[in-house]
């Protein structure tokens, strides 16, 4: 599984920023009385009793955006709600309860997942007695906190740690379904893929019904190995989302794709590559999924351009993913399909697969000496130890006397030597770089970041 998340939700001027900064122990969030500064998710990494997770800011619910950018804000915390292991409900002790707290309370009724309700502002014990009136929103007790005179820090982290999912074990005892989504734009075979699976096999179990509209999951069996597919409805434009009909079907979309453990981003080699081809496949890599280029349709076009000639193209087109597998296929009468399915089980084993912490560290070591960083600020970057903390994606922290001295170029190459010397070759790593501190008193502070494959 991947890194857990606890996200931070709540109505504007609570202090969600104040709260995430206060817990990291730095000042990364915007902090500003003005209501909706933030916007996009800002996530970062901590480790509490040797337990990883990534803590997560999101902005305001119920804000109406100056920049009438309310769509995409509650969008992003739509997309932070729906990832979370965590919900921390930050109310405001100072102001008591609020109709848009009751509001929030609400829209968070039917989220099946643990939610801890923070009363900040509450500086002294004073106020204590006021924080009694958000028992009304039925999240248990209300936990009272105050960044400003630091109070309660200590007891949020730990009923953070009581909340978060077990740790899986490095050898789960079977092996479990592979989910694969199956997305593209229009008209690029995805459903007739789907069937010739299902009829292929006559195994079906069991298939969810729903209209071309909706995202249907098919499950089947190839070689004893059990799959679901997810088949999608074709994609368009964002700019032609005319109809409320469009707009959830791209949110169906984007939603088969965080629930796959791999995607299958299909292309139609009798069209050109197309906008929402790039928008599918970034979004693809934000979501740090294993993928396969599939080139569908493939009989229509193989006697007039040669494979490696659409690979160039593929390549070129979208650079920053060169690791991604391309597979020629005709979905329609079932060549080469069974041997996609074959790779894509092979993408899910790396991105479950876990590395010691002695073999990661002796390749870093390996690629240290082989090419050292250049020097930052006339001094030499020094990369301490590294261990892996997560899979699905992969997910490794590097530690080091100065985070922002290892350049992208010199991430770039680290996360290529990772693919070649460790089982990860064609899948996304999330990669993360954490300052160690040099004296013990400042042991809870970091300076660290993370950086998506597209930056990286």
């Amino acid at each position: 599984m991947g890194l857990p998340q606890v996200v931070i939700v709540g109505r504007p001027n609570v202090g969600k920023s104040s709260l995430f900064n206060w817990l990291i122990g730095r000042r990364v969030a915007i902090v500003d009385d003005v209501a909706g500064v933030t916007r996009d998710r800002l996530s970062h990494l901590m480790c509490v009793d040797d337990r990883y997770f990534e803590l997560v800011d999101t902005g305001g619910m119920g804000i109406e955006d100056a920049d009438n950018l309310t769509a995409h804000i509650e969008r992003q915390i739509e997309l932070a709600i729906d990832s979370a292991d965590v919900l921390l409900f930050v109310v405001d002790t100072r102001e008591g309860l609020v109709p848009l707290d009751q509001e929030v309370a609400r829209r968070l009724t039917y989220v099946n997942k643990p939610v801890i309700c923070v009363a900040n502002k509450t500086d002294s014990p004073a106020l204590d007695a006021h924080v009694a009136e958000f028992y009304r929103l039925n999240r248990g007790t209300p936990l009272a906190v105050s960044t400003r005179s630091g109070r309660g820090r200590e007891e949020l982290l730990e009923a953070i740690l009581q909340r978060l999912p077990p740790e899986q074990a490095p050898t789960p005892p079977e092996e479990p379904a592979m989910l694969l989504a199956i997305v593209g734009r229009r008209n690029t075979g995805k459903s007739t893929f789907v069937n010739t699976l299902a009829k292929a096999e006559r195994v079906i179990v069991s298939e969810v019904p729903g209209t071309t509209r909706d995202s249907i999951d098919v499950r089947f069996e190839l070689d004893g190995k059990t799959f679901v597919a997810i088949d999608t409805p074709g994609l368009r434009r964002k700019k032609s989302l005319s109809t409320d009909i469009d707009f959830y079907s791209t949110h169906r979309a984007e939603r088969s794709i965080r629930r796959a453990d791999v995607v299958l981003l299909f292309f139609d080699p009798t069209e050109r590559i197309s906008k929402v081809d790039k928008q599918l496949c970034e979004y693809v890599a934000e979501q740090y999924k294993p993928c396969i280029f599939v080139v569908n349709k493939w009989d229509l076009y193989a006697d007039s351009m040669p494979t490696e000639k659409w690979v160039t193209y593929l390549r070129d087109t979208f650079r920053t993913m060169w690791y991604v597998p391309i597979a020629f296929i005709t979905g329609k009468t079932g060549k080469n399909v069974k041997a996609l399915l074959n790779h894509a089980q092979m993408l899910f084993k790396q991105s479950r697969a876990r590395v010691s912490t002695g073999e990661l560290n002796r390749v870093v070591q390996a690629a240290l000496q082989a090419h050292p960083p250049p020097l930052y600020k006339n001094r030499t970057p020094r990369i301490f130890y590294a261990t892996q903390v997560g899979v699905q994606p992969p997910t490794v922290v590097l530690f080091c006397n100065e985070a922002r001295a290892i350049s992208p170029q010199y991430r770039r190459y680290l996360l290529g030597v990772f693919r070649d010397r460790l089982p990860f070759g064609e899948v996304p790593i999330k990669l993360y770089l954490r300052q160690r501190e040099r004296s013990a008193a400042r042991a809870d502070r970091s300076d660290q970041d993370t950086w998506p494959e597209d930056e990286a």
